[in-house]
């Protein structure tokens, strides 16, 4: 989300003007699979990879999110010497309503449409009594706003240290305030307590049966870490430069924590909706290996004769716009009724994919289509040169 975060850190000044083809791919690479993960056609069980995993455990669309937070921070640090040139003040101030903006954007996509309709099919209000308080958006302006505060303010060893401080004391949290039975149960967790106690049932994630919140205010501690890791991969690769020597040290370095989070998983098992600590060093040993694999690919072999980096850096150009837009878009095809019984998304599906390829080849067939509609807004946006940014 390269326009909506752009902090720096004092002590190393990079130019601006400067842009990697590789991280405006992984970008819009991201964008592309969480729309195709986020829409699954209805009436049939998606393919095993495009479901997230039950409870403890790691499949591919559980590196999604993670890897969105990763691009944040990668998008952090194109913004150095511009951020150099204004006081701290004017930072605070952007990266304040920059954080407030996207938290707001967040909870009105919960709210929309505002209203609700009944079996019946009448229409009531939907108040914000009801309405969840946290959610995907919602993390990555808390990740970002702290996450850019401590770049700002801090020394390169002390946000690292931070950043172990806080995996390290989330894992000691969960085990000391959780349920002793089962400190990482989906119940019988501290941050599952903690949002329920704060906030109440009905303003948190009820997808799991109960009211759990998988973008919880305790596992954003751990989810900053993602957008730090990010920001400094962001930086490596602009200090030290397009070459084999980059790629090399961000494989040495993914393969590390990949090595380190399954170590870990012994005794903190590696858990998305938890978002534990090696669940944090798993996914951003991965974004690491696969930023190492496309600075290789296009800026070393430069594999771009068949275009197909624009494919991606298309969406990349405006990811909050379309990322809202697929979201809203689906809200809206489950919202509007038909005559013969349930919605437009589940009639669209019944009708045309399942019985064009029945089970989960349609269920995929729709996902594609569904993200291809949303990459050509993308496309028209950047034929026109219009860049929505906040």
């Amino acid at each position: 989300m390269s326009v909506c975060v752009k902090p720096f850190n004092r002590q190393t000044m990079i130019d601006t003007n400067t842009r990697f083809l590789s991280l405006d791919v992984f970008r819009g690479l991201t964008i592309c699979f969480m729309i195709i993960v986020n829409t699954p056609g209805s009436g049939a069980t998606p393919f095993a990879p495009l479901l997230h995993a039950n409870w403890h455990g790691f499949t591919p669309t559980d590196l999604v999110f993670p890897s969105f937070l990763f691009v944040v921070g990668n998008a952090m640090s194109f913004a150095m010497k511009k951020y150099s040139s204004i006081g701290t003040s004017a930072v605070l101030t952007k990266i304040a309503r920059r954080m407030a903006l996207i938290f707001l954007l967040g909870y009105l996509m919960y709210w929309f449409p505002f209203f609700r309709l009944t079996e019946s099919g009448d229409m009531t209000s939907f108040p914000m009594s009801e309405t969840r308080i946290w959610g995907v958006l919602q993390r990555i302006a808390i990740c970002y706003g702290i996450a850019s505060l401590l770049v700002y303010f801090f020394s390169f060893r002390t946000v690292i240290l931070l950043s172990i401080l806080f995996l390290v004391g989330y894992w000691l949290i969960l085990l000391g305030w959780g349920d002793t039975a089962d400190p990482f149960s989906l119940a019988g967790n501290a941050g599952s307590q903690l949002d329920r106690f704060l906030f109440g049932d009905p303003h948190l994630y009820h997808g799991e049966g109960v009211a759990f919140e998988p973008e919880g205010l305790l596992s954003t501690l751990p989810a900053i870490v993602n957008v730090v890791i990010g920001y400094y991969a962001g930086v490596f690769v602009q200090q030290r430069g397009k070459n084999y020597e980059s790629v090399a040290k961000l494989l040495l370095v993914g393969g590390g924590l990949i090595l380190a989070a399954i170590c870990w998983n012994m005794v903190f098992p590696i858990n998305k909706k938890l978002w534990t600590s090696s669940f944090v060093l798993l996914t951003t040993g991965i974004d690491l290996a696969i930023m190492a694999a496309l600075v290789y690919i296009t800026e070393i072999r430069k594999w771009t004769n068949s275009n197909w980096t624009q494919f991606f850096v298309i969406p990349g150009k405006n990811p909050l716009f379309i990322y809202l837009l697929s979201e809203l878009l689906v809200i809206s095809l489950y919202m509007i009724p038909i005559a013969s019984g349930g919605n437009l998304f589940s009639w669209i599906n019944r009708n045309l994919f399942q019985k064009l390829i029945p089970g989960a080849v349609g269920s995929f067939l729709f996902a594609i289509s569904f993200m291809m509609i949303c990459w050509s807004v993308g496309w028209l946006l950047d034929r026109k040169k219009i860049y929505v940014r906040v």
